[in-house]
């Protein structure tokens, strides 16, 4: 994995966000709008979240040390609930905002001119979304993936602020202002949530999803009809690295070259199903008792 095109997308993201204040904050100073105040809270929170992102790529990108022989992976999973945090936090002050708007109803000014700038400032998030998510998915960056989750849940959520916006010059309805604002807020708390979720899933050892457990056992199965037996298979994934530890049962008579030969050959097919793996397996015979027994066990 390349640290420092991981970090030149974490300065694209960074770029964006600031970007975006600037534009969201104007369309809000023009039209007095609590919904494209909203809008531009969470580029406050998009910000926040992309430096929070540098830093824990820098941490996550760092090598295996003696107090670290695992790698520095799991960073990442504190980047992506630290942004899940700040978009629970920002929905609070959405809500705020837009109650306070709904009690106390005003009129927009220059409402075009405001959705035009709103609409370039989201163009930037939807651009700046997709090269995340691209990036994020070719090296197995969580960080990125969330952050690009965010950027196009930002993109919804203006074009929803900008048709609100756009429904109140219409029909001059003012209340449809700060009641969209509301369902931004509703929206982005359910943003959060999962990213938090998905966070501490990481941070708990979570197995591999169900797909690529499959390949895993696709593996597997192609040498039980071989004759060869597994049991006490156990996957983790930790930042971009996937962990995956198996116990392999060979016939008793085999030799330690014939079995080594084996686990080298199976542990190759599963790094070459699932990239960026630590393969990790404990050779048994198949004719001891205790082989069968230690599937449960602590080790």
């Amino acid at each position: 994995m390349s640290t420092p095109s991981l970090k030149r997308y974490a300065w694209l993201s960074i770029s964006a966000a600031l970007a975006t204040i600037f534009l969201k904050g104007a369309a809000w100073w023009m039209t007095g709008s609590v919904g494209l105040l909203s809008d531009a809270l969470e580029s406050l929170v998009n910000l926040a979240g992309a430096m929070m992102a540098l830093a824990m790529l820098t941490v996550a990108e760092l090598p295996a040390d003696e107090r670290h022989a695992y790698g520095h992976g799991k960073a990442e999973y504190f980047s992506s609930g630290f942004e899940g945090l700040l978009i629970l936090l920002a929905a609070v002050g959405i809500g705020a905002a837009a109650i306070e708007r709904l009690l106390h109803p005003q009129p927009l000014q220059q409402i075009g001119v405001g959705l035009l700038v709103s609409g370039v400032a989201s163009t930037v998030n939807l651009l700046t979304a997709r090269v995340l998510l691209r990036a994020g998915r070719e090296h197995r960056s969580l960080t990125l993936e969330a952050d690009a989750h965010h950027l196009l849940t930002d993109v919804w959520t203006s074009v929803g602020v900008i048709a609100g916006v756009g429904a109140v010059k219409a029909t001059g309805w003012l209340w449809l202002d700060p009641v969209l604002a509301l369902l931004v807020a509703i929206n982005i708390v359910w943003t959060g949530w999962k990213l938090i979720y998905r966070s501490t899933g990481g941070l708990m050892d979570i197995a591999l999803p169900a797909e690529e457990n499959a390949l895993v056992q696709a593996v597997l199965d192609r040498y039980r009809a071989q004759g060869i037996d597994f049991h006490a298979l156990r996957t983790r994934e930790s930042g971009a690295r996937r962990f995956v530890e198996v116990h392999v049962l060979v016939p008793g008579e085999w030799t330690i070259q014939q079995g080594h030969d084996l686990v080298e050959r199976v542990e190759g097919e599963i790094r070459h199903a699932l990239p960026q793996s630590t393969v990790s397996t404990h050779l048994e015979p198949l004719n001891d008792p205790a082989s069968h027994e230690d599937i449960t066990l602590d080790r």
